[in-house]
């Protein structure tokens, strides 16, 4: 089957998952710098939801743009990583409000974990729908750099029990490592076209 309705309604739950984190923050009630500084844990947890949701999407998008055609299996598996996507806005408000608690944070951690993992199911499961020997297949490679973020985010929760900043700084590395698109599949992309 064709890839445009999978592509069109996970563009929209993205869409929607970014405007939820917005309207999460609140305008102050004073208008004055301590005010507005009073939500920066707030915009700092926002800020990093926006990067990673904005980083699952081009990625998506990428490795989309790689396959023609869907299978059953991999529409649910988009599925299993917008539902995890779809909590990204409710950690991240807990982890704001509660100016990165740590079992927030923690949970902040699993659901980015989650949603890293989902995203590996999706790009495996298109792997073998498209064939071994594909473009998809061959621009993955091993996905060093997919396991290793599962293997920081899970530190993150760890770590997040001894100090919830550290766990936070742990994510923020993951969000680094990926803020520019995947070089493999990137160049794999260029090359088609």
């Amino acid at each position: 089957m064709g890839k445009g309705r999978l592509e069109a309604f996970s563009d929209g739950v993205i869409a929607i998952i970014i405007t939820i984190m917005v309207l999460e923050l609140k305008v102050p009630h004073e208008p004055t710098v301590a005010a507005l500084l009073e939500l920066a844990p707030i915009f700092f947890c926002y800020l990093l939801s926006f990067v990673f949701v904005g980083i699952y999407w081009n990625n998506h998008h990428h490795i989309m743009h790689m396959a023609h055609t869907v299978n059953g299996r991999i529409l649910w598996v988009n599925l299993h990583l917008l539902f995890w996507l779809s909590l990204v806005p409710f950690v991240t408000e807990w982890m704001g409000e509660n100016n990165f608690a740590t079992i927030p944070v923690a949970l902040y951690g699993v659901v980015m974990a989650m949603s890293g993992f989902a995203f590996y199911l999706l790009s495996r499961s298109l792997v073998a729908h498209l064939g071994h020997d594909s473009e998809l297949a061959l621009a993955l490679g091993t996905d060093y750099k997919g396991v290793g973020s599962l293997i920081l985010y899970i530190l993150g929760i760890v770590l997040s029990f001894v100090n919830p900043l550290i766990g936070f700084g742990l994510y923020i590395l993951v969000a680094c490592m990926w803020f520019i698109p995947d070089r493999r599949i990137e160049n794999t992309v260029t090359k088609a076209e």
